[in-house]
């Protein structure tokens, strides 16, 4: 634990940028003084189609598949050649995100919809210390047919450190049994840039892919972008996704409405505004 703590801390302290990552689940018993004072009905639709639709079950089934898919590529002979020889030797590894990547946190969503109930950091820590959120369609049997096969899986969180036990105690009730304090790294001291982890891995192992439902989640170019410069990254990037890159599907929250807003912290009133702004009309 404390080997670790340091290479995070170590890498932590060579890092460029430093973001702001909103978290937007919570399933805890609220205060009344908080309920009603969030307006979360625009999530609704998001949220019926991640609980209630085949075609999200079919899409990350889909990207787990194009996983499986591209990691048996990883292990043919004729694509190691490919390879640099320094590169050849190297232990693989997976990185991926947790939250709506192998973990859905949705339930934590329906409810502050419902009622109207905004974010609060309180009420995360005691969704997240029920331990009851579901693993993602196809995620468990991807990464346990990636550890039968060698493979090093680090679960890369911004879930803040404090949660780590009940974290590690969900994963495995869901079926990742590599889980541990060993390669669930979650966020120290608030940092939510995930690159400093993501090279602490590189520097170890030969990183086959990443996997998530977030930009953040696969590169720091895509962090604080307007969204003119989030299309242009991914613009850029476009050969990775499906093969480094593997997207997971998720409407409820991201960084994707954080630069609606500017990445700032807006009245509900301007929230709502700024989202009736953005819509393209004919």
């Amino acid at each position: 634990m404390r080997s670790k703590h340091l290479i995070l801390a170590l890498a932590l302290a060579t890092g460029s940028a430093i973001s702001t990552y909103f978290v937007t689940g919570s399933l805890a018993q609220q205060t009344p003084s908080l309920q009603g004072t969030a307006d979360n009905a625009y999530q609704i639709g998001a949220i019926l189609y991640q609980q209630r639709s085949g075609e999200y079950r079919a899409l990350t089934y889909q990207a787990y598949n194009i996983a499986r898919l591209r990691l048996d590529q990883d292990f043919d002979k004729r694509s190691l050649k490919l390879l640099p020889k320094a590169e050849r030797k190297r232990p693989r590894a997976i990185v991926v995100d947790i939250d709506e990547t192998v973990l859905n946190n949705s339930a934590s969503n329906a409810y502050e919809a419902k009622f109207n109930v905004p974010f609060n950091e309180k009420d995360w820590y005691a969704w997240g210390e029920k331990r009851e959120a579901t693993a993602v369609p196809g995620a468990v049997d991807f990464l346990n047919y990636a550890v039968s096969k060698g493979v090093k899986i680090f679960y890369i969180s911004n879930r803040d450190d404090v949660q780590e036990q009940a974290t590690i105690d969900n994963l495995r009730k869901v079926g990742f049994k590599d889980a541990s304090a060993d390669n669930v790294w979650l966020r120290v001291n608030k940092v939510s840039t995930k690159e400093p982890r993501r090279l602490a891995v590189a520097a170890k192992y030969r990183v086959v892919m990443l996997m998530g439902d977030n930009l953040d989640d696969f590169s720091g170019v895509f962090e604080n972008r307007p969204i003119a410069e989030r299309f242009a990254e991914v613009d850029k990037a476009r050969d990775l996704f499906g093969k480094r890159f593997i997207a997971l599907p998720n409407a409820m929250y991201g960084t994707w409405e954080n630069a609606i807003y500017n990445y700032r912290h807006p009245s509900e009133a301007e929230k709502a505004q700024m989202r009736l702004d953005a819509l393209e009309l004919p």
